[in-house]
């Protein structure tokens, strides 16, 4: 079975239609589909139902890709490995965090390292769905949890604190309330549907439901959140390392026990030897050191 065809159908399988494995790779979608096609004809059978929103793996597609799963691993690692042998670090590397840290925090520090090193072709994915570094979605995670799995080192960072936030217009026109059923009488803008692993700092949807607040506005985004704050909308929750030294959103003290959330920076045990992560936890560390949020 012809190993580059094999590739493609993975980075097919995982991205769901020619168009986003295109996007992935760089490479047009005739030239995709075409490979796909020559792999189906190989193998004697339709490997994937097309339809107008994009591509379902068939059942012996679903087969062929569990079965295939870890070859297709080992060789990514083989030729990670490769290019690590080097003797500078340079080549591919995929770091990923939430979009509120991602942008905020991370990319505002990310001069040092790309002057430092720039053979390295680093690229940021930010989103706060969890890729999975195990299954090499990227090679290295920055989590807002401790990792369970066994098989990923992990290196806590530091700790981000969340407090309650409100514009001065907002509180010149509501005033500040002093404890949480104050809250009763103010515009509360919530997280809405946190993901599982945000589910801590989502704690005034706690608070509206014990004291039966109805929300003004629901953000699934903590950027969102910030600027509904910064636009006078309401009162919200935010992580402190969001509010800038130029940003005027005032911080409302409560004698209430608020978030914290501990912060791990992640890789695969196979990774353990590769010159790339090595120096990018070596300047995340460098960095974490600084953290005063």
């Amino acid at each position: 079975m012809d190993w580059d065809r094999l590739r493609i159908f993975h980075i097919v399988a995982d991205a769901g239609s020619f168009s986003h494995a295109s996007e992935e790779i760089n490479t047009s979608q005739s030239a995709i589909s075409r490979q796909i096609s020559n792999l189906e004809y190989e193998v004697g059978i339709p490997l994937f139902h097309r339809h107008p929103r994009g591509l379902i793996l068939t059942e012996q597609g679903e087969l062929l890709y569990k079965r295939t799963r870890n070859i297709v691993d080992i060789i990514k690692d083989a030729e990670f490995e490769l290019i690590d042998s080097k003797e500078r670090p340079s080549g591919d590397l995929s770091v990923t965090t939430t979009v509120g840290l991602g942008t905020n925090w991370l990319t505002p520090r990310l001069r040092d390292f790309t002057s430092r090193f720039p053979e390295i072709n680093l690229e940021l994915r930010l989103t706060d769905a969890e890729l999975d570094v195990g299954m090499r979605e990227a090679d290295i995670a920055i989590r807002f949890h401790k990792p369970q799995q066994l098989d990923l080192i992990q290196r806590k960072l530091f700790t981000v604190h969340f407090h309650l936030y409100a514009s001065p217009d907002y509180l010149d026109e509501f005033g500040t309330p002093s404890k949480a059923s104050d809250l009763k009488n103010h515009k509360i803008v919530t997280y809405g549907r946190a993901p599982d692993y945000l589910k801590e700092i989502n704690w005034l949807e706690k608070i509206t439901k014990e004291y039966k607040i109805k929300p003004i506005l629901k953000i699934g985004n903590i950027k969102g959140l910030h600027m509904a704050v910064s636009n006078s909308i309401g009162i919200a929750m935010l992580p402190d390392y969001l509010i800038g030294q130029d940003d005027s959103l005032i911080r409302i003290s409560f004698n209430e026990k608020l978030p914290e959330i501990d912060t791990y920076l992640t890789y695969a045990e196979e990774r353990r030897n590769s010159k790339r992560i090595a120096v990018f936890r070596e300047f995340i560390i460098e960095k974490g050191k600084e953290w005063s949020f």
